[in-house]
């Protein structure tokens, strides 16, 4: 019995191996397809800076305001933390009273979070 359990076994790694190597292969041969395959003669305009459509207008190494690296963190913070409502709604019928309150903290927090960063002043641009 034991043996034919681990030939078992043996044959469905062999399978998973086959499965791997092949897979590897055809990657391999797809990637060096298309480096082979692909055209390479760049021209000016190819290789030019490209801004919605419109020509350069300032130094692509001039800096930010650091005001828009903080509304766009807040706002990946707001919408990540909105996202946790969905799965929260889904799901109200089945909660028992724990689940409403922690859910309750939860939008507690948020609006604390999102009342400090008004009263700091990340939200205004002047």
């Amino acid at each position: 019995m034991l043996i034919q359990h681990s030939t078992y076994i043996l044959l469905e790694y062999t399978k998973l191996g086959i499965l791997i190597i092949f897979s590897l292969i055809i990657s391999f041969v797809i990637l060096y397809l298309s480096i082979i395959l692909s055209r390479t003669n760049p021209d000016a305009q190819k290789v030019s800076t490209y801004e919605c459509g419109f020509e350069p207008y300032e130094d692509a190494k001039d800096l930010f305001d650091i005001r828009f690296y903080l509304v766009a963190m807040l706002f990946l913070l707001f919408d990540l933390e909105a996202a946790f409502f969905f799965p929260w709604v889904v799901s109200f019928g089945a909660l028992d009273s724990n689940g409403f309150w922690y859910m309750i903290d939860f939008i507690f927090e948020l609006l604390i979070g999102y009342a400090y960063a008004w009263h700091i002043g990340a939200l205004h641009w002047n």
